[in-house]
């Protein structure tokens, strides 16, 4: 009977011993959950707005400048924390150039594991219209990493952009007027290679059939699309407009486009093309009065609705027109050049009376 009760005693005393220690383990454990919550995964920026943007351009890598850049968004209580995570993934000997978005109240935990993977955030590009290379390396280069000198020097080199199928001319062909979102730190050629991309997927099949019964390339479709963007912004019209060049070039005529005069005088701010324009601008292969046919290349960025508009291959015999005496943005068609005149005259009155030359 002794025997057995000392030996309830002892399953008690073990009962109780496993208790204790369960308890030790778990108080342990929260402690660390505790600990490591308070080191890396409770809110950890230090700015005002809802966001800060750290860039690490490829030049600058070097440790000294990524901590900088580091320490001035997150708390200092953090900023060890990151430094314990940098060191025990050797971070600083793959720091990865970018573009990085941190959201306020991010963790170290999710802000390391952001730049630590290369996790950009893209930057949200969009493309409207752009009338020479020069405007469009412009703006390509407030929104990447290379400057607007590196990106000239890639797209006025044929060999450079040969591989595309393009020249220095025709290079606008392959940019199609729309919002993309594309990494901070692309090299000029890749942003070309993501726009060359586009273009292709933009050409459908259907698109590509009636190219061809146009009998026109692509490339001349987005040329003669460029010049109906420059000659209104009425989308109604556009089709219209078209056909009028469309017939031109099939009978042979000059095209005879105004904005072609102002591309060749880089003039883009002219109310009104004369003589003296023309006649300036003669030996420029971009002047449709005098050289019959296309010109070389596109006059600007031709807009999804432009080149569709070209496409539409509407069915007119009109060979001129005319904007409207009432500045309304809309034109008078006419398929003979007796009819144009009369059309002309009325608008060039309609300028005069406003003093516009």
């Amino acid at each position: 009977m002794a025997k057995a009760k000392k030996t309830i005693r002892k399953k008690i005393t073990r009962k109780k011993g496993g208790r204790t220690g369960l308890f030790l383990i778990c108080l342990l454990a929260l402690l660390f959950a505790g600990f490591f919550y308070t080191l890396f995964l409770r809110p950890a920026t230090n700015f005002k707005g809802e966001e800060v943007v750290i860039i690490i351009p490829d030049s600058k890598t070097n440790k000294t400048f990524v901590k900088n850049k580091i320490k001035a968004s997150i708390k200092p209580a953090q900023y060890t924390s990151f430094l314990v995570l940098a060191e025990w993934f050797g971070y600083w000997d793959h720091i990865k150039p970018g573009r990085y978005v941190i959201k306020k109240d991010a963790s170290i935990f999710s802000f390391f594991r952001k730049l630590n993977g290369g996790r950009q955030s893209p930057i949200t590009l969009t493309i409207n219209k752009f009338r020479t290379n020069k405007d469009l390396s412009r703006f390509v280069s407030t929104k990447f990493e290379f400057t607007e000198a590196e990106f000239q020097q890639f797209i006025l080199n044929n060999d450079s952009i040969s591989p595309f199928g393009i020249t220095t001319q025709t290079l606008m062909t392959r940019i199609i007027p729309n919002t993309y979102e594309i990494y901070w730190n692309v090299s000029p050629k890749e942003f070309l290679d993501r726009m060359n991309k586009e273009s292709n997927d933009f050409w459908t099949d259907k698109r590509i059939e009636k190219a061809k019964e146009l009998e026109l390339s692509k490339e001349e479709i987005y040329t003669i699309a460029s010049i109906v963007e420059e000659e209104t912004n009425n989308n109604d019209e556009k089709p219209i407009i078209a056909s009028v060049y469309v017939n031109r070039l099939k009978k042979g005529m000059n095209l005879g486009a105004d904005p072609t005069i102002k591309f060749a005088l880089n003039n883009f701010g002219l109310k009104r093309i004369t003589l003296a324009h023309i006649n300036a601008s003669k030996s420029s292969p971009y002047n449709t009065y005098k050289h019959k046919g296309l010109p070389p290349g596109p006059i600007c960025t031709a807009s999804i609705a432009s080149i569709d508009a070209v496409l539409k291959g509407e069915k007119t015999d009109y060979l001129y027109f005319c904007a409207k005496e009432d500045f309304s943005g809309s034109h008078n068609f006419a398929a003979t050049a007796e009819a144009h005149f009369k059309n002309a005259k009325k608008y060039q009155r309609a300028l005069d009376s406003l003093k516009i030359h």
